[in-house]
């Protein structure tokens, strides 16, 4: 057999081998299995990584700019995000874009944002250990192909999946950390803050108001020295 058609025949089983990944949480996403965030998608929509793709109605795979400076990461998709196949766009989203215009940061221009899990868990319960593994190399080839300079990790859900850090959101929002070379800060998830309305000194939202005042001081470091 001609060396040709052996590099001819190993190349088919690696093409065999992406087109299992949504089959099976065993087949691993490697660095660099997607050129682009449709082809990450259209993966994400035929995933049956875990049970979660039984249930869903979309995969919820995210929005906005796609060379943002910015991601936002949150833990899974609700049912606004599972009708209508976007991360962000409920009553949370809503205030998200507010916090974020607040300080002239939009999706179109500087953000871009996901969820660690594409499907929405019956019920919005938090997803499973098992859920968050298999889902989460989906989430690695994002951050690659955005490039962001630094992620916000939206409650401890999102903390804890890309960290590994356990402490609560609390102890540890505002708080620049360092991941993977990446600039992270983990910040209040939106809809505790809808559950928390009080605008009070020391309040969730007033301390929000300061997370995001750092987020945009940093942003504007790292452009004027860029």
């Amino acid at each position: 057999m001609s060396s040709e058609i052996q590099l001819s025949l190993f190349d088919n089983s690696n093409s065999d081998q992406q087109d299992l990944i949504p089959t099976d949480a065993k087949i691993p996403i490697t660095s660099g299995t997607y050129n682009n965030m449709t082809e990450l998608a259209q993966h994400c929509n035929q995933c049956h990584r875990c049970s979660l793709g039984d249930t869903r109605t979309h995969a919820v795979v995210g929005r906005g700019n796609l060379q943002a400076p910015i991601m936002v990461i949150g833990e899974a998709p609700g049912q606004n995000e599972d009708e209508t196949g976007l991360p962000f766009v409920g009553r949370s989203g809503q205030l998200l874009e507010k916090i974020l215009a607040s300080v002239n940061l939009s999706t179109e221009n500087d953000v871009y944002i996901a969820n660690i899990n594409k499907c929405r868990p019956p019920n919005n319960r938090v997803p499973t250990l098992d859920e968050i593994a298999a889902c989460k190399p989906y989430l690695w080839e994002q951050i690659r192909l955005v490039n962001p300079k630094m992620i916000l990790l939206t409650g401890a859900t999102a903390v804890k999946g890309i960290t590994g850090d356990k402490r609560g959101i609390t102890k540890i929002r505002g708080q620049w950390l360092e991941w993977e070379g990446r600039l992270c800060m983990p910040i209040f998830h939106p809809s505790y803050l809808l559950r928390n309305p009080s605008k009070e000194k020391g309040a969730p939202k007033w301390l929000m108001w300061q997370d995001i005042q750092a987020v945009r001081a940093k942003l504007d470091e790292i452009r004027k020295n860029s």
